[in-house]
């Protein structure tokens, strides 16, 4: 098995992103209403939380780790009373292909696309899946045949499996779910009230959340990062990465890097679309 630079796994999470999250862009979402969802986080959820089946709202706020208390509860479990997960699967993979594919435009046809959907792909089945639930939902899943979808199915699957990581980095370091997203405002130069995940808590619970940074030592006075603060991040990131590392293993340095090469137009034609 290789072992990749860590430089480059990262690289890898900066080509994947932005391809899995098309998902949640506007055709998956106009899709999901159009089933009966009341709105986009109607659609989210049941979209995402779909390969844990018809788990509780308790089991998916522990999965996804990173929503505030009573989130996940407005949308599970009502949205399966509109949808199954097994709709919900197919809705959300016919919608994120179609959304990829026009964002992308003419490397949809590509060959490189084709090989690089096959690459992500064997990199994407061949991580372990212990202590990542997220990931083995999606696992179980049958990876679609046609190569947008595959890429797209490829993209999440390294995503979700990174993510899973990220949740055990954040918990080993004692960040819980809305201090993560307190940190990853301050690391993007944002106040938190001003970050769209947390925005909308109320102005008590936000307040109570920085000031526990704060009491540890990784917030200062005006609501900014301390050293420590900065450095806690930066340690998890790069756990992050270590988790995220075996899903490359399978790949030889010289496949990692076509793969990177092929990712990179389509990753760049994603954020352009965006833009």
């Amino acid at each position: 098995m290789q072992q990749h630079p860590q430089a480059k796994v990262h690289r890898m999470f900066e080509l994947v992103e932005p391809i899995a999250t098309v998902t949640f862009s506007e055709v998956p979402n106009e899709a999901f209403l159009a089933l009966g969802m009341r709105n986009y986080w109607d659609g989210y959820f049941a979209g995402r939380a779909a390969p844990l089946g018809l788990a509780p709202a308790e089991v998916v706020h522990a999965v996804f780790y990173n929503f505030a208390d009573g989130e996940v509860a407005r949308h599970i479990p009502w949205v399966w009373g509109k949808i199954t997960p097994q709709e919900a699967i197919a809705v959300r993979e016919r919608g994120s292909a179609a959304a990829l594919r026009q964002m992308i435009g003419e490397l949809a046809d590509s060959p490189g696309l084709v090989r690089a959907a096959d690459l992500a792909t064997r990199a994407a089945v061949s991580a372990p899946t212990q202590g990542r639930p997220l990931y083995a939902g999606l696992r179980a899943l049958e990876a679609p045949e046609e190569p947008v979808a595959r890429l797209w199915h490829a993209a999440t699957l390294l995503r979700e499996h990174r993510g899973d990581g990220h949740n055990a980095a954040l918990l080993a370091h004692g960040i819980g779910g809305t201090e993560a997203h307190v940190l990853l405002a301050l690391s993007l130069g944002m106040k938190a009230e001003e970050f769209g995940r947390i925005h909308h808590l109320p102005k008590a619970r936000l307040t109570a959340v920085v000031d526990g940074l704060r009491g540890r030592g990784l917030v200062d006075a005006a609501g900014g990062f301390t050293d420590a603060g900065r450095t806690t991040k930066e340690r998890i990131e790069a756990l992050t990465d270590e988790l995220a590392a075996p899903a490359y293993d399978v790949l030889s340095a010289d496949e990692l890097d076509e793969l990177a090469a092929g990712l990179d137009p389509i990753a760049a034609a994603v954020r352009a679309f965006d833009n």
